[in-house]
């Protein structure tokens, strides 16, 4: 929550925050997408359209199984839960190990049946009892994939199936599929069941085969999850660990199984035989560094915070009022009036960032400005651009209108241009990484690299 918080307050006050990713050589695998991420770090230690649009297939669950992880940490739901099986659950079809209405499993097998088998049935039944439908489930989904930075996905089921009406829009990339594997990968719990190779549900009645078959072949793996589907391809999430590493290959879209498989192993012998997480222990330790109004949990959403930005939107108020109440005097020297005009912008832009903060804490409006997450990450562009905007419609050069507006008209003008920015925000990053300055950004700083930016390799 607080990088996404992070992300969108870079709307409102034009922070710029460019990552730098590292490059690697082309491997030449038969996968169409594909990334390889470091679970800890996030850092992308190789990568081939990893942000292409694709369905997913049962990779899905790798959300699903996240959001019933999480309601199982809040106690929202309980390990020891029987889980009821509902007639749409049932009517799955796909992989499945067949439940029947009205059908009570443990919890535990369920997930594990999800896990192990890619069970249908059981994903839409976990579905239903941490949400009490699908439905809602997904919306749920596509909520967490949204504060996860999953900029690129949308869920429309929690199976992955290719069966609904608007199955065409159930689209996600490889780096989103990364992501939420990391994201998952953290409940440790998750690998007593991504590990299983075979098992038993039912008092031992109905096998479950691994689908995943690096469990059995490759060393370290951790999981994590298969998908097909005709229209998705093979697709592939591979999380393995050695030597205190952990690493998430995915790929997408290959042709057979036997590609999947090769293309992820490929890429975490890549990851393994080239990197490792080093930790720099300096000489005598680490200096104290002063820090001056620099805090790490600045925008968590506690009470300490929203006090802290409550009194500053309070005072940021009475500076306002005190810049109107001089303005209102007569005869107001010219450097006064430059002085309190300066003044008033602080005190404004205060106002807008303590109460865009206090206003987050609220759910309904963390949802209304997911929107803005595409918005902050091209700040630069943004900023730049609406001051381009701004300068042709009331510089004398231009259109000449600044005489004619008064503070409410240039309001409106201001949120009529931001409103194209927002659009345009989410046009452009839906076809490009980067947003259009960032990207000449990134291109300049990284001149004469090469391919020798990574992380510390062995």
């Amino acid at each position: 929550m607080k990088k996404k918080l992070l992300c969108i307050a870079l709307a409102f006050v034009f922070t710029v925050g460019l990552g730098l990713t590292a490059q690697a050589e082309d491997l030449a695998l038969p996968a169409p997408s594909c990334i390889l991420m470091e679970k800890d770090t996030g850092q992308i230690l190789y990568e081939e359209n990893a942000h292409e649009k694709l369905r997913p297939a049962s990779v899905t669950k790798i959300m699903t199984l996240l959001l019933v992880l999480e309601a199982l940490d809040n106690g929202s739901i309980g390990w020891d839960d029987t889980v009821t099986t509902s007639a749409a659950a049932a009517a799955k079809g796909g992989s499945q190990i067949y439940l029947e209405e009205n059908e009570q499993l443990p919890l535990r097998e369920m997930l594990k049946s999800v896990v192990v088998s890619s069970a249908n049935d059981c994903a839409c039944a976990l579905a239903e009892h941490v949400a009490g439908s699908e439905a809602a489930f997904v919306s749920r989904m596509n909520d967490r994939a949204a504060e996860l930075g999953m900029t690129d996905t949308h869920f429309v089921n929690c199976t992955g199936l290719d069966d609904g009406p608007d199955a065409d829009t159930h689209l996600t990339t490889a780096y989103d599929i990364a992501l939420m594997s990391c994201a998952l990968l953290k409940h440790e719990e998750i690998k007593e069941y991504t590990t299983i190779w075979m098992d038993t549900v039912r008092n031992g009645q109905f096998g479950l085969s691994n689908t995943n078959k690096l469990v059995r072949f490759y060393d370290g793996t951790t999981g994590l999850k298969t998908g097909y589907t005709s229209a998705a391809g093979y697709c592939l999430s591979a999380s393995a660990e050695r030597g205190g590493m952990e690493l998430v290959a995915v790929v997408l879209h290959c042709k057979t199984s036997v590609d999947r498989f090769e293309s992820a192993k490929a890429l975490l012998n890549y990851g393994f035989s080239g990197y490792a997480l080093v930790t720099p222990q300096p000489e005598g330790g680490i200096p104290p560094v002063p820090v001056v109004l620099g805090r790490q949990d600045f925008f968590l959403q506690n009470d300490r915070n929203a006090m802290f930005w409550t009194r500053g939107m309070l005072l940021s108020l009475a500076g306002a009022v005190a810049f109107y109440v001089v303005m209102s005097l007569p005869d107001l020297p010219a450097p006064v009036h430059t002085v309190f005009t300066m003044w008033h912008n602080v005190c404004f832009t205060g106002v807008w960032v303590a109460g865009f903060v206090l206003l987050y804490r609220l759910e309904y409006f963390r949802k209304v400005t997911v929107p803005l997450l595409t918005y902050g990450r091209m700040s630069l562009t943004n900023y730049v651009s609406q001051s381009l905007i701004g300068s042709l419609i009331f510089f004398p050069y231009a259109l000449g209108l600044a005489p004619y507006c008064g503070y409410l008209a240039s309001f409106t003008i201001g949120c009529a241009a931001m409103a194209g920015q927002i659009w345009f925000c989410r046009w452009w990053l839906e076809r490009h990484r980067y947003g259009v300055l960032e990207g000449l950004w990134h291109r300049a700083t990284w001149l004469g690299a090469g391919k020798a930016a990574k992380p510390e390799a062995r």
